[in-house]
């Protein structure tokens, strides 16, 4: 007799971190994700998976933003809104809004690139969730919805016939669903266009991050009219505002969706849902509700059909032993080509510029890297090296709210410094100053669940680490979760020079509870 082994199972979040707004295709047997990058350098994170649960990186489509003047200086929660990815005509494309300058196109033939120049497709503002649909006649649409906040339109969906080649619109778009007509609708957005036996569907969240749901509309006709349906929402799960993501097919036929949570500080964290299609031709998500209403978020389910869990990752750590930074890092802003060097010796060379805002939120070089979804600590090095009076620098947990750690040139030689900070213009620092006996210091970010971190420092290996007296609660970005930082900058109009040199950066986090219990797996499905 053959022992059947029990299935592999997966928990929810399977990205527990902040990856906004995914969307997924499956190719040859590999899926790809995307996710909102907003004002974060390199934008549009691409992601790889062989299983739709273990993710590794596969590289970013876009190295700086256009309009690069503009994106100078730090522009919270402007960018790289929602994005769409499709796989077409033997190309990867990918169409994402900067809800401030319009719809950008780009592609590749590889998801891990080259990608090209991003091109602007549909100019102006308050355009923001594109997703193009190439129909088997030749002919090609997109989808797109408005943010009040350009334009003080939202709560609807556009659809344009669109040249097959996406370089440009060739009407004017019409409204095919308005969210005032649909009782209870509120913010109608992030719509991905589908087709399947002869309905064309856009699949759109509603009723905003925090608290929406998943709809579904169905059309014989591109431009309409459409009927819809609420497929998933909260119920009596603990995944608050479930929406906003992409279905995906597997080689095997299984159909599932990938959508997002937000947890405030931690970001948006990515759920993968076990999906299929009812008797009248609906698609139902989660755990079915036998009554026909929504589905609700599972925990925890068996793996795709034929896959198992795959030992890879994304990085968090970097001993800075490549050339190049690794992909977990981004900038606040356009980075210029002298604000890191990184010669793969095990350190990273931060050079100081004459910038400091007395406002780390508005500092472009700030190197940062998302905050884990479970408790972690982030430990490094500073060392300051013929830098100039006043030059500070040190590690930081940056949202709305930030605070940091590190050091600071004087006159007479380096002392700890440290402070909180906000949107507005004045940085509060502790009265006490703390001596330090040389320009090096080890700096910790300690986080727990909560999430609250606690600082602490030490002058090297083997002496005890010092806590500071004070508990920051992490706060979220503009759209965004909270980021752990690296920074160095020096007093504006100041002489620059010298060096910061940092690392290697050591990330420990809490692990993400995996198991394959028969039991878990029977409950999952």
């Amino acid at each position: 007799m053959t022992t059947r082994l029990p299935a592999p199972v997966y928990q929810n979040p399977i990205l527990n971190a902040d990856w906004p707004d995914p969307d997924a295709v499956q190719v040859d047997g590999v899926y790809y994700l995307i996710a909102s990058s907003f004002n974060r350098v390199p934008g549009l994170p691409v992601l790889r998976s062989r299983n739709l649960v273990d993710w590794e990186h596969a590289g970013h489509a876009l190295a700086e933003l256009p309009q690069a003047g503009h994106y100078s200086l730090v522009r919270h929660g402007s960018g790289v809104w929602a994005p769409s990815l499709r796989h077409h005509n033997g190309r990867f494309w990918i169409f994402y809004p900067d809800p401030d300058h319009g719809i950008f196109v780009l592609s590749s033939e590889k998801a891990e690139g080259p990608w090209t120049k991003p091109h602007l497709l549909y100019g102006g503002r308050g355009l923001i969730d594109p997703c193009p649909l190439w129909d088997e006649d030749g002919q090609a649409y997109l989808v797109h919805g408005w943010a009040q906040s350009r334009i003080g339109v939202k709560n609807r969906l556009t659809v344009h016939r669109m040249s097959p080649d996406a370089t440009r619109l060739l009407d004017g778009g019409t409204h095919v669903i308005n969210g005032a007509d649909l009782p209870g609708y509120t913010t109608l957005e992030g719509p991905k266009f589908y087709k399947r036996d002869g309905w064309y569907w856009i699949f759109a969240p509603a009723g905003g991050v925090a608290s929406g749901w998943q709809s579904v509309f169905r059309s014989r006709s591109p431009f309409g009219p459409y009927e819809g349906r609420r497929v998933l929402e909260q119920g009596n799960s603990e995944v608050n505002g479930p929406h906003q993501g992409a279905w995906v097919t597997s080689p095997r036929g299984e159909d599932w969706f990938l959508h997002f949570q937000d947890r405030g500080p931690y970001g948006r964290v990515v759920h993968l849902q076990p999906m299929g299609w009812t008797e009248d031709g609906w698609p139902w998500m989660g755990a079915r509700n036998t009554d026909g209403g929504p589905g609700t978020p599972v925990p925890a389910h068996p793996y795709p059909a034929g896959t198992s869990p795959a030992d890879v990752g994304l990085p968090v750590s970097d001993d800075f032993s490549s050339p190049r930074l690794g992909p977990q890092w981004h900038w606040q802003a356009n980075p210029e080509d002298d604000w890191a060097h990184q010669c793969g010796g095990g350190h990273l060379v931060l050079k100081p510029r004459a910038n400091d805002p007395v406002n780390l939120r508005e500092l472009p070089n700030v190197l940062g890297q998302i905050l884990p979804g479970t408790p972690s600590t982030f430990t490094t090095s500073i060392e300051l090296q013929d830098v100039p009076v006043g030059t500070r620098a040190g590690v930081v947990v940056l949202g709305q709210k930030y605070a940091w750690l590190g050091i600071v040139r004087t006159s007479d030689g380096w002392i700890l410094g440290g402070g909180t900070g906000g949107e507005g213009p004045s940085e509060q620092r502790p009265g006490r100053k703390t001596p330090l006996a040389g320009p090096r210091i080890e700096l910790q970010i300690r986080t727990d669940g909560t999430p609250r971190s606690t600082f602490a420092w030490r002058s090297g290996p083997g002496d005890p680490w010092e806590v500071q007296g004070w508990n920051f609660d992490v706060v979220k970005g503009q759209w965004i979760g909270a980021e752990l930082g690296l920074f160095a900058t020096s007093p504006l109009g100041c002489e620059e020079g010298g060096n910061v040199i940092v690392g290697p950066v050591r990330v420990d986090v809490a692990p993400a509870r995996r198991t394959s219990s028969p039991q878990l797996a029977a409950a999952a499905t």
